[in-house]
């Protein structure tokens, strides 16, 4: 009933604005048409666009005109300046249509969830720059690393189809792309401090040097350091960021953008509960505060395996949680550089090429785990601790560790032949991704002795390190795409043909770990047992992607479109390691071979646009194929990663924002979705789970967005609400989650010039201002929270909403 409530009243507000900004349109008659922020495709960087007109001149920054065949939605710089400055993607783009998101904190710094009609963040392809930032392996992402918030200026959305250039092997349900500000034309240095809650500081500093070099070149270099305590629990997050950038303007025809974007980040956890944990400890339940001492290293044989905290069985919740705070870490840095040129090579003829660079190397999923120094190790016994025998079991902790290294290229060449815009572009990539899993010792206070695991590590007796996976995956890919833009009608039509085919290919070497479990199949039997041995998987994934879509403005300000599409996301690296994989006759091979997963999307959409006010509403459909999970392969009746079945979603988005009036502008936002499993899912040799017609995980059935701003002299206050209607946390739909609503709000002043300090400004940010209380899902692919026939109940955990936070910035140029 409140769903429904706070929908109709977000359609009429709608419905107001468009009918104010009706009105206000005849005054304003005469507005030059550039003022209105418009999206247009960037004329150097590669599959993303550039805002023309003041990004402040509707809604408040959350949204620009745009002419394109499909839905997207962009957030310009004139919102983002007004966000908190520790912010990250996933908050800048949370009221926009179809967006689900949430944040594991306040500041940003810790990351969080993000789903869009019904695709996780590892089904999307995110870009930064151009540069396809998804996780090589399993095309994770972790917005908190890419960029600070003062340098971005643009973050766009596109909904169902995948942005055609977009470099991705990943993205079957759509691509989200950050863009970075170009150096500022004068020379400047810019100093931002901000203070808040949870003892949280920052420290940012940008200097950019003008334009030298005949007015043909311009840089800028910017440096952060931010830290913040947990807001539950022990801990905190600490990060050093540096960004640059530069521009080089050859000639009015060619032109030479670069950035190199570093961070460096460690973090404490933040703890996810089950809701038996929650009732039984509370909203700020989360890591052990105290570490169960060690035993002193000795004569004869010692086990330390009981130190280790566990449950309290059969209560789920149990006394404390079994890992230390200490010891759940998420070290990570990375450096994401790249260099993009445009250069004009005949009349009317360009070609963009753009060589880049992502490394990443960091560890998580720390646990602590007891090693016998007798048999835990290949090779043979090992002291451990040091003691003078190989008779204990030690206590050790252990982490995930991986280091990537992805050099890539992308080129595009397009020209203008009568009524035809024509693009042919070429993608290469290959990734290098090596996944370890060593341990190292505990300090008495429990620290890890080296949280980065670059020393130290748990010996062998050859002196190699224990592992507890070893895993080395090259991921090449490549893509080319054709596209063909058509007007028509004077203008007033465009059709847009274009095709991609991208191949991504698996060369998986698994290196033998202590770990390591493999099943042997017979022509009787299948047998699991623990073998140490190198194995290599190659497989080869290429799919054909069709695009086809049209726009026509039906007069001036109103235009329809139409846009169905074809995407692609191959399986990920883990699906050819540890149990999805078993010897036959010998040879390695996975239980079942993974098809890539595919989506057919398709939108028709309606846009109305004018200096005063815009909207947009887009209808869509997504017929999902070949979702890839953990089930049950009806050949070998075993549990592995294979393809799970179909779902298709269906739905409304709608979003709205108008021009400043009297100093008032608005945005809104509205989604309606229903997304269902169209098949049931076997998840053992007995049971069939009845999951067909339920409502797929982590996709709300109503969601809407409102900000509302007031702007006049030095002066503005915005605040900004969303609603996220209740989702299901489970496949079988038997835990629901509740609906909830948030609100922030941002006032600032510009004091303006002080002496020789230049454009002053105070900001005032506080997010939850009503301090709720709710729950998302951590993830997405939980089966069942209520036993079904002989499966047992699945654990279903969850991110709690952080509580009211309040920061001030203060921020100033020095000329």
């Amino acid at each position: 009933m409140k769903s429904r409530l706070f929908c109709k009243t977000a359609t009429a507000l709608a419905v107001t604005v468009l009918a104010t900004g009706t009105v206000y349109a005849q005054e304003a008659a005469g507005t030059q048409p550039t003022e209105t922020p418009r999206a247009k495709d960037d004329a150097v960087r590669l599959g993303t666009i550039t805002v023309v007109g003041s990004g402040a001149k509707l809604g408040s920054g959350l949204m620009i005109n745009d002419d394109s065949v499909k839905g997207r939605s962009t957030v310009t710089k004139a919102s983002l300046e007004k966000d908190r400055s520790t912010g990250n993607s996933y908050q800048a783009i949370a009221l926009l249509p179809g967006v689900n998101t949430y944040n594991y904190d306040g500041t940003g710094l810790f990351g969080g969830g993000l789903s869009i009609r019904g695709f996780n963040s590892d089904q999307l392809g995110f870009t930064v720059n151009g540069v396809p930032v998804n996780d090589s392996g399993n095309f994770a992402v972790y917005p908190q690393e890419f960029i600070d918030t003062e340098n971005v200026c643009t973050t766009s959305v596109a909904q169902g189809s995948t942005e055609l250039e977009s470099p991705s092997g990943g993205a079957s349900g759509g691509s989200v792309g950050i863009i970075t500000c170009d150096p500022a034309d004068k020379r400047r240095l810019r100093f931002s401090q901000t203070l808040g809650g949870l003892n949280m500081t920052r420290t940012y500093v940008r200097a950019d040097t003008g334009r030298f070099m005949d007015g043909k070149a311009k840089m800028f270099l910017s440096v952060s350091h931010t830290q913040a305590d947990k807001w539950k629990g022990e801990g905190k997050a600490k990060k050093d960021h540096v960004d640059f950038g530069f521009s080089l303007d050859l000639s009015e025809d060619n032109k030479i953008l670069g950035s190199v974007l570093y961070n460096r980040a460690v973090n404490n956890n933040i703890y996810s509960i089950s809701l038996a944990q929650l009732n039984a400890n509370g909203y700020y339940y989360d890591f052990a505060t105290t570490f169960k001492p060690r035993l002193t290293p000795g004569a004869g044989a010692q086990n330390e395996a009981a130190t280790i905290g566990t449950p309290a069985a059969p209560n789920p919740a149990g006394p404390m949680n079994p890992i230390f705070w200490k010891t759940s870490l998420n070290p990570f840095e990375n450096v994401i550089a790249s260099v993009s040129g445009s250069f004009k090579v005949a009349p009317d003829t360009y070609l963009k090429v753009q060589p880049y660079m992502w490394y990443g190397f960091g560890n998580g999923g720390w646990s602590e785990v007891a090693l016998s120094e007798a048999s835990g190790l290949l090779g043979g016994a090992k002291d451990i601790n040091g003691d003078g025998d190989t008779l204990d079991t030690v206590r050790v902790g252990r982490a995930s560790v991986t280091r990537t290294q992805r050099p890539g290229v992308t080129a595009e060449l397009s020209t203008t032949w009568e009524n035809h815009y024509l693009k042919f572009g070429l993608w290469f990539e290959r990734a290098k991704h090596r996944q370890t899993q060593p341990a190292v010792q505990l300090n008495a206070d429990g620290s890890p002795t080296d949280m980065w695991m670059r020393e130290g590590c748990i010996q062998r007796v050859n002196g190699s390190c224990y592992q507890g996976r070893d895993w080395s995956t090259v991921s090449t890919a490549h893509q080319a795409y054709f596209n063909d833009q058509i007007s028509f009608a004077n203008d007033r039509g465009l059709i847009s043909v274009g095709i991609r085919v991208p191949t991504v290919q698996r060369d998986v070497t698994n290196f033998a770990s202590e770990t390591t479990t493999r099943s042997f199949a017979s022509a009787t039997a299948t047998t699991s047992t623990n073998v140490s041995q190198d194995y290599q998987v190659k497989r080869s994934f290429t799919e054909v992607l069709p695009q086809l879509g049209i726009r026509f403005n039906v007069d001036p300000r109103t235009q329809v479109f139409a846009n169905v599409a074809k995407n692609f996301r191959a399986p990920s690296n883990f699906a050819y390691t540890g149990s999805n994989v078993r010897f036959v006759a010998g040879s390695i091979q996975p239980y079942a071979e993974v098809k890539a997963e595919t989506s057919i999307m398709t939108d028709f959409g309606f846009r109305y646009q004018s200096p005063a006010v815009s909207l947009g509403a887009t209808i869509f459909n997504s017929n999902f194929s070949d979702r890839q999970a953990n089930a049950v392969d009806p050949n070998t009746l075993t549990n592995v990663y294979m393809n799970a079945g179909r779902v298709r979603t269906r739905g409304l988005e709608v979003e709205a924002g108008t021009g400043v009036f009297s100093g008032f502008s608005a945005y809104a936002s509205v989604t309606i979705q229903e997304s269902l499993i169209k098949d049931n899912l076997r998840v053992s040799t007995a049971v069939t789970l009845p999951t067909a017609g339920k409502q797929f995980t982590l996709t709300p059935r109503h969601m809407a967005g409102l900000s509302l701003q007031y702007e006049q002299g030095p002066f503005y206050a915005r605040v900004k609400a969303k609603y996220s209607g209740s989702q299901q946390a489970t496949l079988m739909n038997d835990e629901l989650v509740p609906s909830y609503k948030t609100a922030d709000l941002d006032v600032g002043y510009k004091v303006g010039d002080l002496g020789f300090v230049k454009n002053a400004q105070l900001r005032f940010n506080v997010s939850n201002l009503t301090n709720a209380k709710y729950r998302n899902p951590s993830s997405g692919t939980v089966t069942n929270a209520v036993a079904y026939q002989t499966q047992a109940a699945q654990g279903v955990f969850y991110y709690l909403g952080a509580p009211r936070l309040s920061t001030i910035t203060f921020s100033a140029d020095f000329e």
